[in-house]
């Protein structure tokens, strides 16, 4: 039996309690947590939405019950297609977290497994992430390898 399960709209606070840990890993990174009330409501019915393009895939933290040990989400976003790729499904991986007490255990792996998994049952061809230094041999075990990235942003 697979540790990994779907997250549900109940766990809304434990995926935005791992996202922190995961922001305040990242260099530069703003750690307020004021962000979190606001961004609740929206998350649990994202995660209500079985059919929807966003999902999350968490492990139940072994000694601590309520809480979450890995959490890895990702969305499903439309691109006009192209030769290779005629339905333009784009993955993209985001919030790869595991509590610093659960670490090196395979929970981001088995996290990771579940949701290629579920990309491919919705006709993903190609999926994105952004890998810190310390994730990327995680990832390229998976397959993933680094693209030349020309990437901008704009902030609104």
């Amino acid at each position: 039996m697979s540790l990994v399960r779907r997250a549900a709209p109940e766990d809304a606070e434990e995926l935005l309690r791992l996202r922190q840990v995961m922001i305040d890993s990242m260099r530069g990174a703003d750690h307020s947590t004021e962000w979190h009330g606001r961004s609740l409501p929206t998350v649990r019915e994202r995660l209500a939405d079985a059919d929807g393009g966003f999902a999350a895939f968490v492990v139940d933290h072994p000694e601590r019950p309520g809480a979450l040990a890995a959490l890895v989400a990702g969305t499903v976003d439309y691109r006009i297609g192209k030769a290779g790729d005629p339905l333009g499904s784009v993955g993209h991986v985001f919030s790869v977290a595991t509590d610093p007490d659960a670490r090196r255990r395979g929970y981001a792996r088995a996290c990771m497994t579940e949701l290629l998994a579920w990309f491919r049952e919705r006709g993903v061809r190609r999926v994105h992430l952004t890998a810190s230094a310390e994730a990327e041999p995680l990832y390229a075990s998976l397959g993933f390898a680094r693209k030349p990235d020309p990437l901008m942003e704009l902030s609104l």
